[in-house]
């Protein structure tokens, strides 16, 4: 038996509701600018205190809000009912190899965080458990998931990935496209009960599927009480990593006092003339300060591999030594790979942030070998591009 199934009701987006997922943002005020753009836009629904109509209320106090939208949405024809389909999914752009990946339904009880925990889905990054609650609530009030959770097939990905590939070019015109942020189009194509379904269904589930995107959507699944939770599967030939840098609103201490800890914890420091950009390999971390950029070379720790991670450290010696901050501390925003370095630094050089930190990608070798230990990431260390749209694909979750 697979561990992917078909989703028994979904309702399919006709035009103009996919969004970034709810966590792909460093700055709140983007959201509500979007959801004003585009007031179909799923965001309104995953991000309810977001919406311009909302502003003010908590998250809790907007579910109302979310409810209301997505019943909406539905009236009006936004999204399109069907049932017991597995949907194609195509991520194209020019210049670009295509990504694909599979929309479906995953049984929840095959997620394992820890090597004596048994199950096919690895999560492997520590949460923050408010956010999780958040969710949880979420698909509580709604009864539908909006956003999937992206799964890496890491056993049969080069078969899935032709499999996918030879399906989308016979399947015709898409059931709807989107386009992102970036350019891309997204594409769509429902896929009904029968022989083709089943065999993609087995190759999606067969082997360990790691969480690439949504470890806080899988966590909500588990505490939710959700028996499946909703899914893009997709394949190593369609993902890259990018790095995932943080932002300090507010040091703790003068920029002079912070490098004199890091020296004394055996880093070395060296000043950045010119631009201060992301490193080019790990081993090295940027730091922005308001008056200069510098190189940091963190002293490794005797340990694993996972405890050398760049992002390991820099949690470790620079959030928790040397600032005293909690990786959960609200002055610390955790910036994706859509967001240039010189965005970083800007927000420095405009007093919004007090330090920006620029870390090189995770190596996709690093990466593996951390789940295959079934050891946790870093918070917020890998971004995965490009990334599964949110409110394509709806599914009821009761």
């Amino acid at each position: 038996m697979t561990v992917v199934h078909p989703i028994a009701r979904a309702w399919i987006t006709t035009g103009g509701t996919g969004a970034q997922n709810y966590d792909e943002f460093a700055d709140d005020a983007e959201i509500t600018a979007i959801i004003e753009a585009n007031p179909h836009s799923a965001l309104g629904i995953e991000m309810p205190h977001r919406a311009p109509e909302s502003l003010g209320k908590s998250f809790l106090d907007a579910l109302p809000d979310a409810v209301s939208r997505l019943a909406e949405a539905k009236a009006d024809g936004s999204y399109t009912p069907a049932e017991q389909v597995v949907v194609l999914y195509r991520i194209s752009a020019p210049g670009e190899e295509s990504a694909y990946g599979l929309f479906a339904m995953v049984d929840t009880d095959q997620i394992s965080t820890s090597a004596d925990e048994p199950g096919l889905v690895i999560r492997n990054e520590d949460v923050f458990i408010a956010k999780v609650r958040e969710r949880v609530a979420l698909a509580e009030a709604l009864g539908h998931l909006l956003s999937p959770v992206l799964l890496l097939q890491t056993g049969r990905g080069d078969e899935l990935h032709a499999a996918l590939a030879a399906a989308t070019e016979t399947a015709g015109a898409p059931a709807a496209t989107d386009t992102d942020q970036a350019g891309r189009t997204h594409a769509i194509w429902l896929l009904g009960p029968g022989p083709e379904q089943d065999a993609l269904a087995a190759l999606a589930g067969g082997g360990e599927l790691v969480v690439a995107d949504g470890n806080h959507r899988s966590l909500a699944a588990q505490t939710g009480g959700l028996p499946r939770f909703l899914a893009v599967v997709t394949t190593p030939a369609s993902v890259a990593i990018q790095p995932y840098n943080r932002l300090v609103s507010e040091l703790t201490s003068t920029p002079a006092e912070l490098l004199d800890r890091l020296r004394a914890a055996g880093a070395t420091v060296t000043p950045i003339s010119g631009p201060v950009e992301v490193p080019a390999a790990g081993g090295t971390i940027h730091l922005r300060l308001p008056d200069q950029g510098y190189a940091v070379t963190l002293p490794h720790v005797g340990g694993s591999r996972l405890e050398n991670l760049d992002h390991a450290l820099v949690e470790r010696l620079i959030l928790r030594d040397a600032l005293g901050l909690d990786p959960g501390d609200k002055r610390i925003t955790y910036v994706g790979g859509d967001y240039p370095a010189s965005w970083l630094t800007a927000e420095v050089a405009a007093g919004r942030a007090e330090l920006a930190i620029l870390i090189a990608p995770v190596t996709v070798d690093d990466f593996v070998a951390v789940n295959l230990a079934r050891e946790k990431m870093p918070r917020k260390s890998t971004w995965f591009t490009p990334k599964a749209r949110g409110g394509l694909v709806v599914a009821e979750s009761h």
